[in-house]
């Protein structure tokens, strides 16, 4: 643990989570949103190649579940600046012992914590309130090509969202299931 960070992992190997630790007094507070020195269990050497804001409207929307397949990997860290979320990460990574389990984090800014989730993992979230920001850093930018989904209702992950999907986007509602084939990305 740093002065600025309480870090924490997961059932899932790499999948983790830092609190931050905000510094006040009566003006207000600090809050360090990431620091590469101090995060380094987490993040290893890689370095932020792209940050990402995401604006959800309404309660119930969920997003993904989203990766990137290589050499195009990357690994997220996932923020909520505004709102309240259920996010998501599932281990899609081939001979990983966690194969196909998922893990959740409530993320709020009340919680000051945010969700590591490495390379050869998807990743989304369900909205708890209307109006919910989200802040990415990515250690990979977008690349089109490399883009890839898993359904958020697929039946071999079962996710527990907490609500009724209220809305998926068509790009996240196309996104295919599992078959019993798939044997996992090799990250």
């Amino acid at each position: 643990m740093s002065a600025r960070f309480a870090l924490r992992d997961t059932p899932i190997a790499g999948v983790g989570v830092f609190n931050r630790l905000p510094i006040g007094d009566h003006r207000g507070s600090l809050e360090r949103l990431f620091c590469a020195d101090d995060l380094r269990q987490l993040v290893g050497d890689r370095a932020i190649r792209q940050i990402n804001l995401t604006v959800t409207r309404r309660r119930g929307t969920t997003r993904g579940m989203h990766f990137q397949h290589p050499p195009f990997a990357e690994m997220k860290i996932v923020t909520c600046l505004r709102g309240r979320v259920f996010d998501v990460a599932v281990d899609l990574r081939r001979d990983s012992p966690t194969f196909l389990r998922w893990h959740a984090e409530l993320l709020s800014p009340d919680h000051h914590a945010s969700i590591v989730i490495p390379e050869g993992c998807a990743h989304g979230f369900q909205t708890l309130e209307d109006d919910c920001e989200m802040l990415y850093l990515h250690t990979a930018a977008y690349a089109s090509a490399a883009e890839g989904g898993v359904h958020a209702e697929d039946p071999r992950i079962a996710i527990a969202w907490p609500e009724p999907i209220a809305e998926l986007s068509a790009r996240d509602a196309g996104h295919p299931w599992l078959g019993a084939d798939f044997a996992g990305l090799v990250p």
